[in-house]
Order: structure tokens, then sequence, then C-alpha cells
């Protein structure tokens, strides 16, 4: 390969560590080509971008990024492909899918909220993991909770009563 071409997908690689928010390593050697099809058609139907990758090539991508990815680059060995992805969980709940069928693809790490996660073992826990959107969600739910109950009480019974109580104190005045 020409140091040309090897530099323009370095400038790719790059270019897509700064367009999706979240990535996952992952080994997918040994599928054959139907499970491999399946697979890609899969990240395709969720809208996660799965490239094949030479290890020696990612890692200049990720030390060109201005993050700090180091704690991947143990990992980066014998075959890898990224899983790039805008929502944290959906690579490994789809990788959590896909071996219910098949033993591959084995998850090597993961980028996710601006934080590395390393190894098989940690397939479960980024499955469940919310992402940014999710928490904010919860957390205004949770905001307008006691608002609402503070409403409706006061559009209910309770509210006709404290309404009473209000106007026999303006009288008394």
């Amino acid at each position: 390969m020409k140091k040309e071409d090897k530099s323009a997908l370095i400038s790719d690689l790059s270019s897509k560590l700064e367009e999706y928010s979240h990535f996952y390593l992952a080994d997918i050697a040994d599928l054959d080509s139907v499970k491999s099809s399946n697979l890609r058609r899969e990240c395709f139907n969720k809208d996660i971008k799965l490239i094949v990758v030479k290890n020696t090539l990612l890692k200049k991508a990720l030390e060109e990024s201005e993050k700090d990815y180091s704690e991947l680059y143990p990992v980066l060995k014998g075959n890898t492909s990224v899983m790039f992805s805008n929502t944290g969980n959906g690579p490994a709940k789809l990788i959590k899918e896909f071996r219910k069928k098949a033993d591959k693809p084995v998850l090597k790490a993961a980028f996710v909220e601006e934080s590395c996660y390393v190894g098989e073992n940690q397939l479960d826990f980024l499955a469940t993991i919310k992402s940014k959107d999710e928490l904010i969600g919860d957390l205004i739910a949770l905001l307008q909770s006691p608002a609402k109950n503070v409403i409706s009480g006061l559009q209910g019974a309770a509210g006709g009563k404290i309404h009473g109580l209000l106007k026999a104190m303006e009288e008394r005045e």
C-alpha cells in the first residue's frame, strides 16, 4: 500500500472518530460470508457504521485525535473491526443479539460517553448503559413529577379545600 493511500485512510478514520461520538472495537474474523453479510445488514439497519481496519492505521488515527485513547492501544492486535455509532449502547445490544446466533463478534474494547471500556466482560454493562439524552430525559421526568403532583392536588378535591380556606381568610380581614 502506498504511503499516500495510508495517509488517506488514516485521515478518513480520524474524521470518523470526530463524526461519531461512540465506537466499539470488535473481532469479527472467522464469520462466514452469510453471517458477515447479516452482521453488516443489522449494522446498517441500526445506523451503525462497520468497517474492518488495520491496527496500525487505526492506532495512528487514534493518536492524531485530541482525545486520550491510550487505554485502547493494547487491544489493537489480531483482526479488528470498528463499529461507529451515535448511540452509546446500540453496538453492544447488536453484538449481544447477534451472538445468540454466532460466536462472533467478540468485543475487544469500546469508547462510550467519553470513557474507555476494555474487554468482553464489559458487554453486559455497555448494553444497559443509558445515553446522555436518555439520562437528561429521566432527569426532566423526575423534576416534573413533584410539580405535576402539586398541580393535580390543587385541581382535585384538595384544591377546593385550599381555595375555601384562602377565601375564608380573606373574609376575616
